[in-house]
């Protein structure tokens, strides 16, 4: 899946009110560019993608069964 692709899922399923959704969205694009910028910025961009994925936090509990469904 590209990121328009992922964009894409993301409005159609109303995603933009899961906050994960939209740091894999910035992970995917930021995947798509790795080659066309410099290592640096690559790093530093991943840096700030993780530290917010971090920030989320314990978001699932309590919703397991709907973030991660019934054991695909």
């Amino acid at each position: 899946m590209n990121s328009e692709q992922l964009a894409r899922y993301i409005e159609e399923t109303d995603g933009i009110s899961k906050p994960w959704l939209l740091v894999l969205l910035r992970l995917k694009k930021l995947e798509e560019r790795k080659n066309s910028i410099p290592d640096t910025e690559y790093q530093r961009e991943l840096e700030d993608i993780h530290k917010d994925m971090m920030n989320l936090g314990e978001w699932w509990i309590g919703i397991e069964d709907e973030v991660f469904g019934d054991g695909i």
